[in-house]
Formats: C-alpha cells, sequence, structure tokens
C-alpha cells in the first residue's frame, strides 16, 4: 500500500502511514492522529484544510493519496484565551449533594466552536479553577447542521461523542491540576449548550433536529450517568432544560444569568455566533428565536480568515486622516483576519465610505483613505488573490474580498431581521428597548460602534449595549450551586414564547433590507 508521511516545515517527521490509493488525504491525517480543520465537514468549500502535497497546495478533503505522498503540515498557532469571564448575579447556596467530603462539581460550557468548564466547591461556592479548549469537533464540521449530518450515522456519532470525551477529560484534569484535586471530589457536573452539543456529549443521535419539525430526542431538565466521564462514583450529569431545538439550554443559562425572567422594563439578549439566538423580555415575559448567521464571524469561508490566535487581526480602525490602524492577538505579524476583525473592518469600511450602500467595495480612485497599505486591486506577484473581483489589502498578505464582504452582510442581515421580526412580533419599537445585552465568548470582543455602524443593530441602541460574557457557564455553575433554580429555570421555559423567523411576516424583506448599509441612517 502507498506510504503516506507527515512532515512539519522545517521538514522533521511527524508520523506516517499506509495507505490506499483512493483514500483522501484528510481521512488519513486524521486516522494518523495528524489535527486539521475542516469546519464544511469536508465538502470542499471552507478552504481551511489546504496542506502542501508532495509540494503542491492542495485541500486534504479532495486530494488523494495515490502513489504515496509527503504532507507538510502547518504549525497551528496558540489560541487566545477563551472567553471564561462573566458578570455575576447573586443567588443562594442550595447544592443538591451534600454531606459528603470536598464535594465538587465542574460546570461546562460547550459551545459549537468552543468548550469552557469552571470547577467550583459544592460546599461553599467557592470558584476554584477555570479552562477552555477549542471543540475537537471541530476537526470534522464547523456548523451545527453539518454536526447532525454526521452524527446521523452510528460511525458519526460515536467519533463526535468520543472527541467531546477526550476534551471533558482534558478539561477535568486540568481543573483538578489547577485546585489540587481529585476526581473522585467530583460528585456532580452540568452541561450547557445548545441542543445540538449537549444530544452529542450524551451519545444520543441528533438527527430528528436535522429536518421539520426539528424535535429534539433528549429533552432538558434531565439527568444522566456520569459512569465514562472517570468522576466519582454515582456522579450524574444535568442537561438544563431548553425551549426549542435552537434555543438551547446554553440560552437558558443566559436567561438564568441575566435575570430576564424578572427584570423590570424591556431587554434584548443576543448571543452572536454561528446561530444568533434572540431572547426579548418585557417584564419577565419572553419571545426568543434563532438565526443562522453563518460562519463568518468565526473566520470561516472568508478568504484570509481564521480563528482567534496569534497573528489574528482583531481590532481595526481607520482615523480622521483616513490612516487605518490594527492590532493582531499577541502582537505578532498579521496572519489573518478573525471574526472581531472582519466586523470591524467592514464597519470602518461602510463609516468611511470604502463599502457602497449595496457592499460594493470601492475602487482606487473612489477611496477616501490615504494609507498606502489599503489598496484595491490584485496585490503583488507573490500575493495573487484567488478571487475574481477586488480585494482590499490590509498588508501585503492579508486582505479582504469582495465576497469576503458579502458574507458580513449576509451574518449581520440574518442578526438584524432577526432582532426586527421579533420586536414586530411583541409590538416593541427599537427605542422602547431598555438594555441590549451581548452574551458568549465571539460577543465579547465586539465592540458597540462596529455593531452599529454594520447595522446589525439600530442606532436607537446606542449607549444601551453591556457585553456580558459566557452566560452559559455562569449560569452553568448557578445549577450546580443551587437545585431550586433548576425547577424556576424550567418552568420559566415552558412559558417562553419560540417564534419561527420563517412565519412571521415578510421575514425574507427584512432580511434583504438588513444587507445593504442604509437602514441604519
Amino acid at each position: 500500500m502507498p506510504l503516506v508521511r507527515f512532515i512539519n516545515e522545517a521538514g522533521t517527521e511527524l508520523n506516517r502511514a499506509s495507505a490506499s490509493a483512493d483514500a483522501v488525504v484528510l481521512d488519513v491525517m486524521r486516522s494518523a492522529g495528524i489535527a486539521v480543520e475542516s469546519p464544511c465537514g469536508g465538502v470542499g468549500t471552507c478552504g481551511k484544510c489546504r496542506v502542501r502535497v508532495n509540494g503542491e497546495w492542495v485541500l486534504a478533503c479532495k486530494t488523494k493519496v495515490g502513489d504515496g505522498a509527503d504532507v507538510v503540515v502547518s504549525k497551528r498557532s496558540d489560541g487566545m484565551p477563551i472567553v471564561t469571564a462573566y458578570d455575576k448575579f447573586e443567588f443562594d447556596l442550595a447544592p443538591a449533594i451534600t454531606g459528603v467530603p470536598r464535594a465538587l462539581g465542574i460546570a461546562m460550557d460547550i459551545g459549537t466552536t468552543t468548550i469552557a468548564a469552571e470547577l467550583v466547591s459544592l460546599e461553599n461556592g467557592a470558584r476554584l479553577a477555570k479552562r477552555s479548549i477549542l471543540n475537537p469537533q471541530t476537526a470534522y464540521a464547523g456548523d451545527v447542521l453539518s454536526r447532525i449530518h454526521i452524527a446521523s450515522e452510528p460511525a458519526g456519532l460515536a467519533k463526535l461523542h468520543e472527541a467531546f470525551v477526550d476534551a471533558f477529560k482534558e478539561l477535568r484534569d486540568g481543573l483538578l491540576s489547577d485546585a489540587k484535586a481529585s476526581a473522585r471530589d467530583i460528585h456532580a457536573v452540568v452541561y450547557s449548550g445548545n441542543a445540538t452539543m449537549l444530544h452529542i456529549a450524551a451519545n444520543v443521535d441528533p438527527s430528528s433536529m436535522g429536518s421539520h419539525p426539528y424535535t429534539p430526542t433528549l429533552q432538558g431538565d434531565a439527568y444522566l450517568p456520569a459512569d465514562n466521564l472517570g468522576l466519582a462514583e454515582g456522579a450524574r450529569v444535568y442537561f438544563p432544560p431548553y425551549a426549542s431545538a435552537f434555543i438551547g439550554a446554553d440560552i437558558t443559562s443566559g436567561i438564568l444569568a441575566a435575570g430576564l425572567d424578572k427584570l423590570h422594563g424591556t431587554t434584548l439578549f443576543i448571543d452572536v455566533g454561528t446561530n444568533g439566538e434572540i431572547v426579548l423580555a418585557r417584564d419577565g415575559k419572553m419571545a426568543a428565536a434563532a438565526t443562522a448567521a453563518g460562519p463568518a464571524f468565526e473566520g470561516m469561508n472568508i478568504e484570509c480568515g481564521m480563528r482567534a490566535s496569534a497573528g489574528a487581526i482583531a481590532r481595526f480602525m481607520i482615523d480622521g486622516s483616513g490612516a487605518a490602524h490594527y492590532e493582531t492577538i499577541g502582537g505578532a505579524d498579521a496572519a489573518g483576519i478573525c471574526g472581531s476583525g472582519l466586523l470591524d473592518i467592514v464597519a470602518e469600511l461602510a463609516r468611511t465610505g470604502g463599502i457602497d450602500n449595496t457592499g460594493r467595495l470601492c475602487t482606487n480612485e473612489q477611496l477616501s483613505m490615504k494609507n498606502e497599505k489599503l489598496m484595491v486591486g490584485n496585490g503583488n506577484s507573490q500575493q495573487q488573490t484567488k478571487a475574481n473581483n477586488s480585494s482590499l489589502y490590509i498588508t501585503d498578505a492579508v486582505y479582504l474580498t469582495q465576497n469576503d464582504i458579502r458574507q458580513v452582510q449576509l451574518a449581520k442581515g440574518a442578526i438584524r431581521a432577526g432582532c426586527d421580526a421579533l420586536m414586530d412580533t411583541l409590538g416593541v419599537a427599537a427605542a422602547q428597548v431598555d438594555r441590549v445585552l451581548i452574551a458568549g465568548s465571539f460577543g465579547y470582543h465586539l465592540r458597540e460602534t462596529s455593531l452599529l455602524d454594520l447595522g446589525m443593530l439600530p442606532w436607537e441602541f446606542a449607549g444601551k449595549l453591556r457585553f456580558v460574557g459566557n452566560t452559559s457557564l455562569s449560569g452553568a455553575a448557578a445549577f450546580l450551586l443551587n437545585k431550586k433554580l433548576r425547577g424556576q429555570m424550567n418552568r420559566a421555559v415552558g412559558n417562553i414564547k419560540v417564534v419561527d423567523l420563517n412565519d412571521t411576516a415578510d421575514f425574507e424583506g427584512r432580511f434583504v433590507g438588513a444587507l445593504g448599509f442604509t437602514h441604519n441612517e
């Protein structure tokens, strides 16, 4: 059988494997334990599995081994810390586990992209340690629907579940090391996350949520034994309640953390990510909707897009003289653009006239910016854009294409249309909203000015935004530390009006109207 060698950029061999000539390089890499991202699920649309095979740049998911191959694997950058910070809120200590020596619990936010965990004392409520990692399932698919598709087959579900269990154990061991504790001390776990992630974590087929009527198999407010997690004997995992297949337990935890079921006035809660979940609460009465924003916020489907890791442009501004300024994660040389930087760039272009009302990138002659590093064109001979349209170069190697701008338009249009439709459904005008809470790891890095300049949110929200951090994690910790909150939130979730945006009046028209950059003027 042909031999496949995996080597790093310095030429050092990392591993080798034998495979049939028809084997796909991506599959061989995974079987050899070589990490490679393929957010699109290996269908060849994201372009993130590019490797050098026998000296030629190719997509690993579309290339066969043939007579043998040398695969050069690029070093992955260390990522910036995943957001585990959150706004604290008060609640009584009433844990479900009592009467045992050193009782600990683990709260988890199982995100589509990242997983965060916190170790807490069930005896006194002390927060002992926090850890976070990239969800290893992103190596197989970047979005929820792709994971549902993979997990609809027993082998695929087993693969994704195993990846989650490995991640859990890695986080568990790190937390225990930080707190100088033993796995025998952990008696309870709470999994917070969207319904698909919870199904996979529980090793339950999620395929029923992949087609109408999108009904979860695993219901929330449930307990499962934690037998394979290496914890104390009899330890159990609690799954918080959730409103629907697309309004998951992470949103329930957010509602708890923000006190939406008790707040006076009108509050809009938005978890910005691949799936944008929105809750509108008015004097304790809640309605919720979910909209598919797509993977652009994670840097996927973006020509120079990358995750929030070293070298990613995370901040971008154009000053009054037209000069552009950017910041990269870790202060490293610019290697690409992550989600927050992408939104900043497009927002600044919209604000300064670098793109027109339709989102079309202006020509060099039309640009009002003077910085010589900002130009429209195909770059130099060493760095030719692969798009057929214009590109705006931020450095010689990092650029924004017209298609990238379209991806941002689709994402921000979905969020804006969802907010507008939900407010219209409940008869709430934008000016009547008292506060806007932006939740989630990605949302924590955003700027209010960018969200307003993009038109993702209306100008009436200016000065009302608060970035509340990882409310999925903080709510999960609260569920650990007060068992009464479980029944309370189960009742609250049962009273949420779930709005199917496809059934709202002229949602498609709202979405199309939200794509441009004129509706915020």
